[in-house]
């Protein structure tokens, strides 16, 4: 059994849940409460020395970080990663932009403001949000027209983008200019194998 060690309100360690739950895998949840600091205990730095969450360990104990790699190999093999080269390329060009221009922004400010640290960070917030308002104008030119990101299917490319930007209200980010997006949240959330977020094991 996979064992996957991550935070329930995070939206990088819903994604390998996501996708161990659509590919039937059985897995372990091991609660890490992050504010307590417990990804960063000697213990916990010795599974991953970047002491972060996720951190996937397979059966015969080989260990994955990073919350996209995990996308990719649980993914392989897979309709939610295209046969076609472009179409995979394309997978992947957001796949990156999730982590450099969606992430960092909508993710981070959300959790800011959801630690109760919205008046603290204040002006890092300030310069963050038209990032992030940058970064969900890029997916509504696509998802204006198109029903996910790549194409007629889900992909990896959705559950990435789908996890963040579900919850971006929470850190302030109003979608209500953004019906492409809105659509597709409801879109991918309606999918049979959908496993919604908190995630808690």
């Amino acid at each position: 059994m996979h064992t996957l060690y991550g935070n329930s309100i995070s939206g990088n360690c819903w994604k390998p849940a996501m996708m161990l739950h659509v590919r039937g895998l059985p897995f372990r949840w091991i609660e890490v409460d992050i504010l307590k600091g417990e990804s960063r205990t000697p213990e916990y730095l010795k599974l991953n020395p970047n002491g972060r969450v996720p951190l996937l360990v397979f059966p015969d104990g080989r260990m994955l970080a990073e919350s996209n790699a995990m996308l990719l190999h649980l993914g392989e093999g897979s309709a939610w990663i295209p046969a076609d080269p472009f179409l995979r390329a394309k997978v992947y060009e957001w796949l990156f932009f999730e982590q450099y221009s969606h992430e960092p922004y909508i993710a981070t400010v959300r959790f800011w403001v959801e630690c109760g640290k919205a008046e603290e960070k204040k002006a890092e917030i300030r310069d963050r949000m038209p990032r992030g308002y940058a970064a969900l104008g890029v997916m509504e030119k696509t998802l204006a027209t198109a029903p996910f990101l790549v194409g007629e299917k889900p992909t990896l490319a959705d559950v990435a983008l789908y996890a963040y930007t579900h919850v971006a209200p929470e850190g302030g980010f109003s979608l209500d200019e953004y019906p492409g997006i809105r659509r597709w949240l409801a879109r991918f959330a309606a999918l049979p194998e959908f496993v919604p977020m908190p995630f808690r094991g």
